[in-house]
């Protein structure tokens, strides 16, 4: 039997007990029982059948009764890096059939900006179903109005999440910010062909970054192992809405002659002209309209 002869269920606790072996160095019945809920006889067939797709990646200690991790220990699953912190941080609960149980040794950012559940249901529901919302949305610079928006993407910015979305009062594509929503409603009526995220132009435009060590730094290497650049090189390609973004939190300096002085300056864009016509700009470190 192959593992993609597996069902769901096994797989996922197989790929639990090599995580478990991976980055704890040891796992237990126990804690598959713990973790999925399982009996006994259970977690022991878990264990066995482990066992026969990776022989020499553990060893039963008799004493303390746990598998310790073999040091010829080779991964049965791919464990994705972002995945892993994600879940080492927060827990690996799902928040449903059993609770989250954060880590006191793995710690993730702040998150100060946290939409309401509901909002984030209803956008989702309009963006699965082609359907409009009408919604009451407070902005900085106009106040509380009340729109309908045509939402197809969700979007983490790197501070906070947003949605982009047709917006009818403008007719134009737009940011619109979850947390900025007082009002939401799901509207059972159809979107017009121009209001579709095919006709979002900047959406659908992919722009190729290319990042450099920032021309100020004593020793590029040092970030060059933080970005696994190659060659001095990081080759980014992302959606034109999104590029503004990006290098705003990753303090690109966008500056023709790479002018920006500060400790925040780790990145340079190598060719600032690969910009032209992408929109939401005006974040970007030393960008002007010049550039």
């Amino acid at each position: 039997m192959e593992l993609k002869d597996l069902s769901h269920g096994q797989r996922s606790r197989l790929a639990f007990i090599d995580f478990s072996l991976e980055y704890f160095g040891e796992v237990s019945r126990a804690d598959l029982i713990s973790r999925f809920q399982t009996g006994l006889a259970a977690a022991t067939r878990d264990l066995s059948s482990y066992k026969q797709f990776a022989p020499n990646n553990a060893f039963l200690d008799h004493k303390a009764r746990r598998y310790l991790r073999r040091d010829q220990f080779s991964p049965l699953f791919s464990h994705n890096p972002e995945a892993i912190l994600t879940g080492l941080s927060h827990g690996f609960g799902d928040g449903l059939s059993f609770p989250l149980e954060p880590s006191d040794t793995c710690f993730d950012a702040v998150r100060l900006v946290h939409p309401k559940a509901e909002f984030i249901a209803a956008i989702m529901r309009a963006i699965h179903h082609r359907v409009p919302l009408q919604c009451l949305y407070l902005s900085v610079s106009s106040g509380e109005s009340s729109r309908e928006i045509v939402p197809h993407s969700l979007v983490n910015n790197g501070h906070r999440w947003h949605v982009r979305a047709f917006d009818r009062v403008s007719s134009s594509f737009r940011d619109f910010v979850c947390t900025r929503f007082t009002q939401l409603a799901v509207l059972d009526q159809s979107i017009e062909t121009l209001e579709a995220r095919e006709y979002d132009k900047q959406w659908n435009h992919i722009v190729e970054l290319e990042l450099i060590v920032h021309p100020s730094l004593v020793h590029p290497q040092a970030i060059e192992l933080d970005y696994a650049m190659h060659n001095g090189l990081l080759t980014l390609e992302v959606r034109a809405a999104l590029a503004g973004y990006l290098l705003r939190q990753w303090n690109v300096d966008c500056s023709t002659a790479h002018s920006l002085s500060g400790g925040e300056y780790q990145l340079a864009l190598k060719d600032c002209s690969v910009l032209k016509g992408v929109a939401g700009l005006a974040i970007a470190p030393g960008w002007t309209a010049s550039e």
